[in-house]
């Protein structure tokens, strides 16, 4: 049973898109000094019955690998509640940078009413990639109405500079070496061609790019110009990314084991629009230094000639012999490795409970999901220690008896055997195996 429950967790083949268990958006690509790739996304809280709404926008996740092909969640980094200022939700597009051993978080975010008046550049900073953050202000005269989407690019020199910019208005300007005050006044980028918003900045071959979402039609595509350095002058040469189809298109673009990719989000999981996830897929030049058009795919173009699985450390699972069931029932299932299966999920008022989840030493622990549906997205709410992670996806596993799903999050748990999960039903279909627990 072991070996097929690994089997579960790690993967051979890449996915779009790679993160399913919640809704992302936003992606900022970066690897660091440890060899891995990071991506800081914006979260699309999920409320159904709810209608979404980019307002709600909060508690934003990091994710990482080191083959594109198994992620890790590595939990909840910064929201709204945690800052000084601001109000409650409207954390949209992130970046982030590293400089002199600590890591800066930038993110927009509304510091009162009317919303799209008050937009700030917020700052939070940590020694560590995706934890400990902790709210240092805003970045003075940056920002003001509909000035969204910061990205701050560091060159081989040393020196930081920030690009933001929406409404068709875009901005640059050189960060102090602080990394959280502007070093000169932000200077208009005019030379964009159909500029919208997402600015995202990287050199190759020492030619500076610069990407960004345009105005078309409600459905963005992603254009790029070049220059000799990081201020320009701006140079448009086209598009590399066709619109996939949302209201926003926002990417960036990073270098990992000598490959090129291109990060973008779509709503292919959810056909919402406001209940995104990212994706990649492999970016590729011409000898010239154009970029051409990106191949979207369902898989993410990776895959591992050798299996990478092993055994996860601290590892501990609950079955469905430790659930108390309201509305939902327990079963015997031969094809289950787990013999016996919680069902009847999909009735309105159904909820499982787990008690004395292990929470090891405290902070943060993966829940895992093994699951099966025959549905296209199901979703059960997940309640840990009473507070609302909001809903948690449960993609298409090829049917009710094929026991192969798994999903997981990353949330903050208590030390020890002193925590509850609640599983909260009615949003589909769904046959649940156990629930795992893994310190990260």
């Amino acid at each position: 049973m072991k070996e097929y429950l690994l089997s579960r967790q790690y993967r051979q083949y890449s996915q779009n898109p790679p993160i399913q268990s919640i809704f992302t958006a936003d992606p900022s690509a970066h690897v660091w000094q440890d060899g891995r790739l990071y991506v800081y996304a914006s979260r699309d809280l999920d409320y159904t019955p709810r209608k979404a709404d980019f307002s709600t926008m909060d508690r934003y996740h990091v994710f990482s690998t080191d083959d594109l092909v198994n992620w890790r969640d590595e939990g909840e980094i910064l929201q709204s509640m945690d800052l000084s200022w601001g109000i409650s939700g409207f954390m949209w597009a992130p970046d982030a940078a590293f400089k002199d051993g600590s890591y800066y978080f930038y993110y927009p975010h509304t510091s009162d009413h009317p919303w799209n008046d008050h937009w700030k550049i917020g700052v939070a900073k940590s020694s560590n990639p995706v934890s400990n953050f902790e709210d240092v202000g805003f970045i003075e005269g940056a920002g003001g109405h509909a000035l969204i989407d910061p990205c701050v690019y560091i060159d081989d020199d040393e020196k930081a500079y920030l690009y933001y910019g929406g409404g068709a208005k875009a901005f640059q300007a050189e960060l102090h070496e602080d990394m959280v005050t502007l070093a000169g006044t932000p200077e208009k980028i005019d030379s964009l061609e159909d500029f919208h918003e997402a600015i995202w900045v990287f050199k190759r071959k020492g030619i500076y790019y610069l990407t960004y979402s345009d105005n078309h039609s409600g459905n963005n595509r992603l254009r790029y110009a070049t220059g000799p350095t990081p201020l320009g002058p701006w140079t448009h040469k086209g598009i590399y990314l066709e619109s996939v189809g949302l209201e926003t298109s926002h990417g960036s673009v990073v270098e990992f084991n000598n490959k090129w990719y291109a990060f973008y989000h779509t709503n292919s999981l959810s056909n919402i629009n406001e209940l995104r996830n990212f994706c990649f897929d492999e970016l590729h030049f011409n000898k010239a230094g154009e970029i051409l058009p990106v191949a979207v795919t369902k898989q993410g173009a990776v895959r591992l000639e050798i299996s990478k699985r092993k055994a996860p450390s601290h590892f501990t699972y609950q079955t469905a012999e430790d659930a108390k069931c309201l509305g939902c029932g327990i079963k015997s299932e031969s094809h289950s490795p787990f013999e016996q299966v919680i069902v009847d999920l999909d009735l309105m008022g159904s909820v499982v409970k787990f008690e004395n989840v292990e929470g090891f030493d405290g902070g943060r622990v993966s829940l895992g999901f093994y699951y099966s549906t025959s549905e296209s997205l199901a979703k059960l709410r997940l309640i840990v220690n009473d507070v609302d992670e909001s809903l948690i996806n449960f993609p298409y596993t090829g049917g009710d008896h094929t026991f192969d799903g798994y999903v997981n999050i990353t949330v903050p748990l208590a030390p020890g055997r002193a925590n509850t999960i609640l599983l909260v039903g009615g949003q589909g279909a769904i046959i649940l195996e156990a629930i795992s627990s893994q310190k990260l």
